[in-house]
């Protein structure tokens, strides 16, 4: 059975940080793309970071490139998003989805597989 389990998010402050976990079950993160999509109200989704789990190339946002990291541990089937100096902006529900795909499709797309989402709220 597929699983994609997420934590972390909440609520911080503008300028703070947050980090998201995905924990995949079910298949090798070694041979899928893995990342998050966001959704706010009122505005498009939008792919923010993905990670390959072959090479571990990347793809981010150009709203998020040097804010956010994103990272993954094969061994331990789980992906990460370090996210810093957040943004009122960057108030969403954060999805974390993967398909055997680049990290460009994976990001354009979305899953495949979806995580239950993770609310992140900045605001003061």
């Amino acid at each position: 059975q597929v699983q994609l389990v997420e934590s972390g998010g909440g609520l911080v402050q503008p300028g703070g940080s947050l980090r998201l976990s995905c924990a995949v079950s079910g298949f090798s993160l070694s041979f899928y793309a893995i990342g998050w999509v966001r959704q706010a109200p009122g505005k498009e989704r939008e792919g923010v970071a993905c990670i390959s789990g072959r090479d571990g190339s990347t793809y981010y946002a150009d709203s998020v490139k040097g804010r956010f990291t994103i990272s993954r541990d094969n061994a331990k089937n789980t992906a990460f998003l370090q996210m810093n100096s957040l943004q009122v902006v960057d108030t969403a529900i954060y999805y974390c989805v993967s398909r055997p795909s680049s990290v460009q499709d994976l990001c354009a797309l979305g899953g495949g597989y979806w995580g239950q989402g993770k609310q992140v709220t900045v605001s003061s």
